[in-house]
């Protein structure tokens, strides 16, 4: 399958390329301070300008780009039955940030690694792409760097864009450029896109219609979080009987609905405890304040202090933990969603057997809530007293828990299906072979 573009570089792309290259050191400069502050060795830090820190691993090498956390943990599920699917295949996982980093450290699929991307100018690309030279790349969702683009499908590597996501902001600003904007997609192979709308989007924006399939959200096919069984047995122990309920992955501006409908829930449950999960846990000094502002009692998970018969908040300020939190209660307020962010992964708190609540803006999983929300595994929520009634039907009546609960888990298993199709796509369309893997390192 050829991996040439047809379309001509634009002069607004070599624009891009000669401001990239002037800007360059200026861009370093910025981006190294930020991963000193993060504590990344500098062997690390160097893999921004392309200088690997690890070797090429010989034969077939697939390359995953990934914008950060959420990006990054949705293909791993992926990687793990490519890697069934492919057994001599090798991995690279790049994302930009350290949190990610860590994130993906912690469960690194068999034969993979992770390297920092190379900044987006010509130096850092050519040596990333000459040491690594992928038999294949794979950018998820909307994480595009046109140089990083065009060099790879240059030097031969054929590209997806998994998990296609545009925003109508940044799909207009592209339409005003529609011969870049072509330029730019048909680089890649072929688009696997959330839904509808936005394969829609990108045929109008200039991609070759017969490279554009409209799926899923991969972040619905993740694997289950992990569990630490040493800490959900503790945390047991703590909160003994009590009811619990979580409120998960919340913004700036969300914790104080939370908070006033826990406070109304506290009315008839006295002793219930909510387990707060920020979505940033650097956070965490915000949030304490806005509960000691609520009035309410807490502890705090990142300063070791355990949950006693008076904590009413439990502040779950943590990094990689949630997993263990959801395994602790079945009823889950999904944060990012009480303001326009857009919401985050439902499908977590239901692969751990949880029933769900959401905010009406969860735009970025509209096609994953829709048919949760049909069939009863979660439900809408706008305001603190929605959420309070919400909780509170869940925690007096537990028929009507459990058929949410099992609503939510069936979602979740018809996600199977959907991943092995997505697989078959891939291998397909770029060229992937268990019987035929690359000779190239």
């Amino acid at each position: 399958m050829p991996t040439t573009s047809a379309a001509q570089p634009t002069l607004l792309y070599k624009l891009y390329c000669g401001l990239t290259t002037i800007a360059g050191p200026l861009v370093w400069h910025k981006v190294r301070g930020k991963l000193q502050a993060a504590g990344v060795p500098n062997n690390r830090q160097l893999e921004r300008l392309g200088h690997p820190s690890l070797p090429r691993p010989k034969g077939q090498l697939i390359w995953f780009h990934a914008a950060s956390v959420g990006e990054s943990l949705s293909v791993l599920s992926l990687i793990n039955r490519l890697g069934q699917h492919l057994p001599d295949a090798e991995f690279l996982i790049t994302s930009g940030t350290p949190t990610s980093a860590e994130v993906i450290a912690k469960r690194m699929p068999a034969r993979a690694r992770h390297q920092y991307p190379p900044l987006d100018s010509a130096a850092p690309v050519r040596r990333f792409l000459d040491h690594w030279h992928p038999d294949a790349g794979i950018f998820v969702e909307s994480e595009i760097w046109p140089r990083l683009i065009v060099e790879a499908t240059n030097s031969g590597t054929p590209l997806a864009l998994l998990n296609a996501r545009l925003s109508d902001k940044s799909v207009s600003g592209w339409k005003k450029r529609p011969k870049t904007a072509r330029f730019i997609l048909d680089q890649f192979q072929l688009f696997l896109t959330q839904n509808d709308k936005t394969a829609a989007n990108l045929i109008a924006m200039g991609a070759d219609a017969d490279r554009v399939q409209p799926g899923t959200n991969l972040k619905a096919m993740s694997d289950p979080l992990p569990v630490d069984h040493e800490t959900l047995t503790r945390t047991q122990a703590q909160i003994a009987n009590r009811p619990v309920w979580i409120a998960s992955s919340t913004h700036a501006g969300e914790e104080e609905t939370v908070l006033a409908a826990h406070r109304d829930l506290l009315q008839r449950w006295p002793n219930l405890l909510l387990l707060l999960i920020p979505r940033h846990p650097e956070r965490r000094s915000d949030v304490m304040k806005t509960v000691n502002d609520a009035g309410l009692t807490c502890a705090q998970r990142s300063a070791g202090q355990p949950i006693t018969s008076d904590t009413q908040v439990y502040v779950a300020d943590t990094l990689g933990e949630t997993g263990t939190w959801y395994a602790l209660c079945p009823i889950v307020f999904l944060g990012g969603s009480l303001k326009k962010i857009g919401g985050h992964n439902p499908f977590e708190p239901a692969q751990a057997g949880a029933a769900v609540i959401t905010g009406p803006g969860y735009f970025n999983f509209a096609e994953t809530f829709a048919p949760l929300i049909d069939t009863g595994g979660a439900v809408l929520s706008n305001s603190a007293q929605e959420l309070s009634d919400a909780v509170a039907l869940w925690l007096s009546d537990e028929t009507k828990l459990e058929a949410a609960r099992m609503a939510a888990k069936a979602c979740v298993n018809t996600q199977a299906n959907a991943l092995t199709a997505v697989i078959e796509t891939l291998c397909t369309q770029l060229n992937l072979s268990a019987q035929e893997p690359s000779s190239s390192g």
